[in-house]
């Protein structure tokens, strides 16, 4: 069953160079997302990954097509959805003052909701923080709080926009298994990534963007048999990484 349908989704503004004229960031793009899946959007900076999220998640108007959420149309009831997703941003900003057990009360309130914090705080393996400051975590640590804080009102689809840039490889590691266990428990994810493996080792399927469209959009072995099949200057085996440069011919950034 599918959670998440979008059809034709369209997201312009306008050019720098010219205001008068329009350019399109998102380009009438449509994709379905099944419940309990892990979906991955990959694409070069600039495709259009994040103001796709952004759309469906209520943070940015729609200019035109549909995005339908658990049967909600975000256009028409963009609060409705938000009470049902959990939102995990590449950047967060809390009040330094506030320990973490308070910052997670006062994120619950917004949701009128009655906050467990050891529990939340459990799941995202940072039981020992519960006082501790967000000035006191590490990267990984602030990361895994985010998803905390987006964890709050139970959400029945939780989106990471590029979770785990800056990391060291076990931090990483570390929040690839806190994504594997949510989604274990029944929670559909969607997520973007420039991290090849994390794309390939986490999602049921990817869309790869580039240029406002989807290009191709499979589970990550259809991928790598239908545009990777051999890599063109390795011995081994190609991978999501090769799929990538070969559908988009851009070099990966940080």
């Amino acid at each position: 069953m599918n959670i998440i349908e979008v059809k034709d989704l369209q997201k312009s503004y306008p050019r720098p160079e010219n205001k008068k004229e329009t350019f399109n960031a998102v380009d009438g793009i449509s994709f379905n997302i099944q419940a309990k899946e892990i979906y991955g959007i990959l694409g070069p900076n600039g495709a259009g990954k994040t103001t796709t999220l952004e759309m469906l998640e209520g943070l940015k108007d729609i200019n035109s097509g549909t995005a339908m959420i658990n049967g909600i149309d975000v256009k028409k009831h963009p609060y409705r959805v938000k009470k049902i997703i959990g939102v995990q941003l590449q950047a967060n900003e809390y009040f330094d003052k506030l320990d973490l057990s308070e910052l997670l009360i006062l994120f619950g309130k917004l949701y009128s909701e009655e906050i467990d914090c050891m529990d939340l705080l459990k799941k995202v393996g940072l039981s020992d923080k519960l006082k501790a400051k967000p000035k006191q975590l590490s990267g990984g640590q602030k990361q895994r709080f985010s998803i905390a804080c987006a964890l709050v009102n139970n959400p029945k689809i939780l989106f990471l926009d590029e979770p785990t840039t800056g990391l060291d490889p076990q931090a990483k590691r570390n929040l690839w298994k806190l994504v594997k266990e949510l989604n274990h428990l029944g929670m559909t994810i969607v997520l973007t990534t420039h991290n090849m493996e994390e794309a390939e080792y986490l999602c049921d399927r990817i869309a790869i963007m580039d240029g406002g469209k989807i290009i191709a959009e499979d589970t990550p072995q259809e991928l790598i048999n239908k545009y990777a099949p051999e890599p063109s200057d390795l011995p081994l085996q190609g991978n999501i990484e090769d799929v990538f440069l070969t559908l988009t011919g851009h070099k990966l950034r940080d």
